[in-house]
């Protein structure tokens, strides 16, 4: 018997410091990073998938075109969704998700197939043709078809970045093609930024007019949809070469189906989902809901790319332009608007210092995959600061 009490001491001790060891081991992991773990379990598994699948085809280029047109596809639209079609989304929350995504994914249809016949099979209105993209990949490094990954996991962190940087960078011949898409980057923020406040000052001189009643005049449903419709055309005409990146300049008649076909059901993930985490972006900013200011931040954005669009076939990043919009809505908002529609001057300030950190963060990425894909530019930047 007292063999017994003593075998059973021992297997009381062993297991007590076994547990106490793994308590130990637990309290040295932060509880939020635990949580990210659970919660983002299948999220993480499907990422892991993802790289083993860039892996093992990234050394055949015909399938690793593919393979990153797919992940770009996907991600790239999942990130700038907050762009053009975020307010969108947000304003018509409680309509059904596939009536939304017929009306975009049809638009998105007519504009791609409008640049494929008239620019002899290049989907991407001639924005590859610019310095330093002119030349289709024949053959592709891993981090070139895993770069819409590092995208996807941004993404999923809510963080708006560009993807414009973090994907064509992958693919510039040179230096000179990042700095010159980070020149007019720079001046669409500063632009869209001014033009804001400018015109939400000048919407505050309005805004009884224009946001009287808490209900909207059934006039706003029907300019949101044409709004939005235009700013979706217009963005597409800008960000479809970070797709078509990967892809033959000049796609032939079944290329370039399977390339719409893909991403138009890829939009209706994106509606299914409703925008999935990246559209809190949107959704924090003062009053977006509204359709008015909805179809107002469309418009003006709207205007804005079309002008940089004219201006020169440079690729630029659209999510500097619109957070620059958002930013300078948000402070005159915050100055002019006496009725508390806007949130205190400090917090418009916070909400676009986080926005622009994550900007920068993003152009960091996208230049360090840069250096890392291609030695040229790595040897142009050390020269640049040497």
């Amino acid at each position: 018997m007292q063999g017994l009490e003593e075998k059973f001491q021992t297997t009381t001790n062993g297991s007590s410091n076994g547990n106490s060891l793994l308590s130990a081991i637990q309290s040295l992991i932060p509880n939020s990073f635990i949580g990210f773990i659970r919660e983002e379990r299948l999220f993480l598994v499907l990422i892991g998938l993802f790289f083993m699948v860039a892996g093992m085809t990234y050394e055949t280029p015909h399938i690793a075109m593919w393979v990153g047109f797919l992940f770009a596809g996907y991600s790239a639209i999942a990130n700038d969704s907050i762009q053009t079609i975020g307010t969108f989304l947000a304003s018509n929350a409680h309509r059904k998700w596939w009536i939304l995504w017929l009306f975009i994914g049809g638009i998105f249809l007519v504009t791609v197939a409008y640049s494929w016949v008239i620019y002899d099979g290049d989907v991407s209105y001639q924005r590859l043709a610019a310095k330093g993209f002119t030349e289709a990949p024949t053959s592709f490094s891993f981090l070139q078809v895993a770069a819409p990954l590092f995208l996807l996991i941004i993404t999923r962190l809510r963080m708006p970045v560009s993807t414009t940087f973090l994907l064509l960078s992958c693919f510039s011949a040179n230096l000179g093609g990042i700095q010159s898409m980070l020149i007019k980057s720079l001046s669409g923020y500063f632009v869209a930024f001014a033009v804001a406040i400018l015109m939400w000052i000048l919407v505050s001189k309005f805004k009884d007019a224009i946001f009287k009643g808490k209900e909207p005049h059934p006039i706003w449903i029907p300019l949101q949809w044409v709004t939005s419709g235009a700013l979706w055309a217009v963005w597409l005409m800008q960000d479809a070469a970070n797709i078509a990146v990967y892809l033959p300049r000049s796609l032939s008649f079944n290329q370039f189906f399977v390339f719409a076909g893909i991403i138009f059901l890829g939009l209706g993930v994106l509606f299914y989902l409703k925008g999935d985490r990246i559209q809190q972006i949107v959704t924090e900013k003062s009053f977006i809901t509204d359709v008015r200011s909805a179809t107002i931040v469309d418009f003006v954005y709207a205007i804005i790319l079309f002008y940089f669009k004219t201006l020169n076939n440079i690729p630029m990043s659209t999510t500097w332009v619109f957070i620059g919009l958002l930013a300078g809505r948000e402070v005159a908002m915050s100055i002019m608007d006496s009725r508390g529609r806007g949130k205190p001057i400090s917090h418009s300030f916070k909400l676009m210092a986080k926005d622009a950190s994550y900007a920068l963060i993003g152009l960091a990425v996208s230049i360090a995959l840069a250096m890392a894909i291609n030695p040229v530019i790595l040897d142009e930047i050390q020269a640049l600061f040497s």
